[in-house]
């Protein structure tokens, strides 16, 4: 089988991003700072979820579609990042069982 080069690929299709966003193409966002911003993301669809609830509850909104829509978003994210979080604590316990 043929060797595909993705590291060469993800470069090539990331170099116009992060040249159009002033940076260079060593400027990469850490680990962290990716996991910071997919939980607030989680939290602001929650908190969408959150609003249209309440917003349904004071009979400001009669759409339910819209606020049974925004708690799928809300459970869907939610669970994504539970999984997330699984897969990391998971490979952290393969890590502390290395042996050195």
């Amino acid at each position: 089988m043929k060797e595909i080069p993705i590291q060469k690929n993800f470069e090539t299709f990331t170099a116009p991003i992060i040249k159009q966003k002033g940076g260079t193409e060593n400027q990469h966002p850490s680990f962290a700072h990716t996991l910071r911003k997919a939980l607030s993301d989680v939290n602001r669809v929650q908190m969408q979820a959150d609003q249209a609830i309440q917003e349904l509850a004071a009979g400001n909104r009669k759409d339910i579609h819209h606020t049974m829509i925004a708690l799928e978003k809300a459970e869907i994210s939610f669970q994504l990042m539970m999984q997330v979080r699984n897969k990391i604590m998971s490979a952290y316990e393969e890590i502390m069982r290395m042996q050195v």
